[in-house]
């Protein structure tokens, strides 16, 4: 099932060891879980249940949370060819997907422009 949620963008202020489990521990402290996350070069990206909560945790830890961004969250077949349906839905309808991640569950993360018009794509 796919729906709407939260991505937040984390600036790391600087790529080196520790960076990463600062962010981890921040989000733990506050009592959250991690549903998904990437890390690609400094930047991360997460998914949490309680965004608002999460901005907060990251922050007090002195974090930037730079960005926050609306994208679709959806279930995916542990299967060949399964990535590869639902993106190949995404096309046909014109939309660019900026980035996708996985999350917890069988589940993907994609950040499209319109996320609401994928959610009808992919309930199809």
């Amino acid at each position: 099932m796919a729906a709407v949620a939260t991505d937040l963008a984390v600036e790391l202020a600087a790529d080196r060891p520790g960076m990463l489990v600062r962010a981890a521990e921040a989000i733990a402290s506050g009592g959250l879980n991690l549903d998904g996350f990437a890390e690609v070069e400094g930047s991360l990206h997460l998914l949490t249940r309680d965004p608002r909560s999460a901005r907060l945790a990251l922050e007090t830890a002195g974090l930037r949370v730079s960005g926050e961004r609306q994208v679709v969250v959806t279930h995916m077949e542990d299967r060949p060819g399964a990535a590869a349906a639902v993106f190949r839905s995404l096309a046909a309808a014109g939309m660019d997907v900026h980035y996708t991640y996985v999350a917890s569950g069988n589940r993907v993360v994609i950040a499209v422009d319109d996320p609401p018009k994928a959610l009808e794509v992919l309930r199809g």
